[in-house]
């Protein structure tokens, strides 16, 4: 984090006048239609020319624009509203250019000329509020003041303003530069690109600037037809599937290499480009007035013989359609190279993710020099209203005092002692502190490529060094081949109709070989066959090489699901954990998971995990519930039904709870709530701990636990760096057994089965208009169980 000011022990940065107001003033921008205009692009392109037009009318006052309706100035301007007609002007072809069913140009041998075509807005500039800048200062001193944050989000936008201006790319805080260097390719012809996150941030040490290096994706930019083959992952342009095409193509900007002009994609040509004919207006070479012929002529034939442009590929393709919806103009693909920084907002896969994870990877000295870089090339002092306010940066870190907790030690079998290092532990020639036993289980292969009974064996061994006894297993079954082409739930199906069969009873575990490694769709069937119909514990495994490390760590998930212990805190194999051993203590990690960008249509899911086994703090129970889309406050922690009941999680929890721990209830109860933002602080505390409160009282009980909410706020951008090493600052938290339950849950809806949801046996709740359909329980078997391992 930057401090935004001088030393730490002196006063904060922000030292404007006792009276400098902030105005905000609202802004209406109409075109000549009288039709209103929201694009931000053109919103800044008319606001900057406003300024220029019209400086003196505006006391030559600088002003912050949003993109919308809102711009600030600092101090008054000489009234409270203010009318103006601003002209924009733009070049735009005037010959030349691409075919048209209204026409093309008519003499393709000359140049294509450029002309200047204006286009008039005006502009209406109210008064709206005073922002006084002096809140900052009052907050700063502690002091709780309602119009802090309107004063924080006008320097923000000071701050997206100036980047805005550089042409980058605006992600909310986050700027991106169009920089090739700062790309990062991570294949399906999306890309990462590196850019910054900035905001001023009230703090103990004064106003401070929070500097980080921020990613956000992008689609590849350059040649339409080299993104598609990316895209659809094929390697010739005949095996391009043109629906999928369409749909992506729609409404991004490439920009013609012929003419050096953009235009907006709306769809592509019903036939080939030799196929897709249109009417070229030609004048006749009596240099009459007379309007000339008029030829129809194919878009391949007018680029190659009347523009001698040689198209290699787009003959037997469809051509981009960069017209308006009744007056189409193609391109040919090949002429056509999409526009740098067009987000892409769909959810990354797997291997995608994986992909960015490793390339955009960064050392803390690294970080702390690009950063520090930034803050340098960017000139914050330079900005004219951040000098108005009295802003200043400084350009190296906030030193603050604080040390690195030491590495907990762990106590495994025969009373060892395990002492992790940089946030792992190793198992080798140890054995688990407190091993389970498997005696009837079995194997299924869902891969046509491993040796199960190679695994098997390996598996028994490791797990006798371990302390596991694991009989042979009782059947291995391997995928009939002929089911391999059937849909992901018929193949569960079809695979557990061979287990009843070759089974006597339910068994007590299932180890499942999939056939790939990550995003396999047999995982969300499966597990919901396991865990939601028939109780059985399961792990899921796709092994490249079977080897003692892996096996090892295969079997900590699987002695954790079927209730045994790996390891414990050595202070709590002791029993002498401060605070927490004295009274019956419950420890919550709760987090929401939210379907990708711009899908409103998948539901969040909800997830809260309650330890159990009390003085223990490491064994957990998960409660998992659908809820609204997009919403970040937990809705089911208490759910009344209407026969008087509770149906939500922290009933849930609070039996699981009294049930393990030999009748006990918790007198206190710590909170570790993930995903937060700082604005909603106060519904946490109003909304979900009221919720929490509300239950236990529902369960009659009087006597209110002490409640110590920890928050691990979302998007805050803030890093620690160690001042002597050069390694990150290590962290834990229960929420990530609360995150890893959601996401493996969430798997239940992406594969649910047709049939079941046509019979409507499938519960819906109405949130708003949006149906939420809900979760399978997990079976009784199963729910108390650490099956998110």
């Amino acid at each position: 984090m930057e401090k935004a000011g001088r030393e730490r022990d002196k006063s904060p940065s922000l030292a404007p006048p006792a009276s400098t107001i902030l105005r905000g003033m609202k802004v209406s921008i109409s075109s000549e239609n009288n039709s209103v205009v929201d694009s931000k692009v053109i919103g800044r392109k008319v606001t900057e020319k406003l300024y220029q037009t019209y400086s003196s009318e505006l006391s030559g006052k600088k002003f912050a624009y949003d993109g919308e309706k809102n711009l600030y100035t600092v101090g008054p301007l000489p009234h409270n509203n203010f009318e103006f007609t601003v002209v924009l002007e733009e070049s735009i072809a005037k010959r030349g250019g691409s075919p048209s069913h209204s026409g093309s140009p008519n003499n393709s041998s000359k140049r294509s000329k450029r002309s200047l075509q204006s286009n008039t807005f005006k502009v209406e500039i109210s008064y709206a509020a005073k922002i006084p800048l002096k809140t900052i200062s009052l907050a700063l001193q502690g002091t709780e003041t309602e119009k802090v944050q309107d004063a924080l989000r006008v320097l923000d936008i000071i701050l997206r303003q100036q980047a805005a201006k550089r042409g980058c790319l605006l992600v909310r805080q986050s700027f991106f530069h169009d920089d090739s260097r700062m790309f990062t390719d991570v294949g399906g012809g999306v890309t990462g690109v590196r850019g910054f996150h900035s905001s001023f941030r009230p703090t103990h040490g004064g106003l401070s600037l929070n500097m980080d290096v921020s990613t956000t994706m992008i689609l590849k930019p350059g040649p339409v037809l080299d993104f598609l083959l990316a895209n659809q992952n094929v390697k010739e342009t005949r095996y391009i599937d043109w629906v999928k095409a369409k749909k992506i193509l729609k409404n991004l900007r490439v920009k013609a290499i012929h003419s050096n002009m953009e235009f907006k994609i709306i769809g592509l040509s019903d036939k080939p480009c030799n196929q897709q004919f249109f009417s070229l207006k030609v004048k006749s070479g009596s240099g009459s007035k007379d309007e000339g012929e008029t030829l129809e002529i194919t878009v391949y034939d007018y680029f190659v013989k009347h523009r001698n442009i040689d198209l290699k590929y787009s003959a037997y393709m469809p051509c981009l359609d960069v017209g308006k919806p009744k007056r189409p103009n193609y391109l040919p693909l090949e002429l056509c190279s999409l526009v740098s920084l067009q987000r892409y907002t769909k959810a990354l896969s797997v291997t995608q993710r994986a992909s960015l994870v490793e390339k955009s990877r960064q050392k803390p000295p690294e970080r702390i020099r690009v950063i520090t870089d930034a803050v340098s090339n960017y000139r914050y002092d330079e900005d004219p209203l951040l000098v108005a306010c009295g802003i200043s940066v400084e350009k190296q870190l906030t030193q603050i005092d604080g040390r690195v907790l030491d590495t907990p030690k762990l106590k495994v079998g025969n009373s060892e002692d395990c002492i992790p290092r940089n946030g792992r532990w190793n198992f080798n020639n140890k054995k688990l502190l407190n091993p389970s036993r498997i005696d009837r289980w079995a194997l299924v292969n869902f891969s046509g490529r491993c040796d199960t009974s190679h695994l098997s064996r390996e598996l028994i061994n490791c797990g006798r060094n371990k302390g596991i006894h694991i009989e042979r297993p009782y059947t291995i079954i391997e995928e009939d081949h002929q089911c391999r082409r059937a849909s992901p739930v018929i193949r569960v199906e079809k695979m557990f109709e061979q287990i009843m069969a070759k089974l006597p009873g339910p068994p007590d575990f299932l180890l499942c070989v999939l056939p790939e490694r990550k995003n396999s769709d047999i995982y969300g069937p499966w597990k919901k066959k396991c865990l939601s119909n028939l109780g059985i514990v399961t792990q899921c495994i796709s092994p490249s090489k079977i080897n003692d490390q892996y096996l090892t760590n295969v079997l900590l998930k699987i002695n954790s699901k079927l209730g045994g212990t790996n390891s414990l805190l050595a202070i709590e194999h002791s029993r002498r954990i401060p605070l927490i051993t004295d009274k019956p203590t419950m420890i919550l990690g709760m987090d929401v998971s939210h379907g990708s960008p711009g899908r409103s249509d998948i539901p969040s899911i909800a997830a809260v995990v309650g330890s159990r086994s009390w003085p223990l703090i490491s064994r957990y129970r998960a409660a998992v519930r659908t809820q609204s889309p997009k919403v970040e406050m937990i809705e089911s922690l208490f759910k009344p039904l209407a026969n008087g009941e509770d149906d939500g999680i922290m009933r849930e929890l609070l039996v699981d709870f009294y049930e393990t721990s030999n009748g006990r209830k918790p007198t206190q109860i710590i909170v570790f709530r993930d995903g937060v933002s700082e604005s909603q602080f106060s519904q946490v505390m109003n909304m979900e701990l009221d919720q929490m409160i509300k239950a236990y009282q529902h369960l009659g009980e009087t006597d209110i636990p002490k409640f110590t909410l920890i928050v691990a706020q979302k998007n805050h951008h803030t890093k620690l760096f160690q001042a002597s090493a050069a390694e990150n600052v290590p962290s834990v938290a229960p929420v990530c057994y609360a995150h890893l339950a959601a996401q493996q849950m969430g798997q239940f809806l992406k594969f649910e089965d047709s049939s079941e949801t046509s019979s409507g046996q499938k519960s819906m709740t109405a949130a708003g208009n949006v149906p939420v359909p809900e979760l399978p329980r997990l079976h009784k078997d199963v729910a108390g169980s650490m099956f998110f391992c």
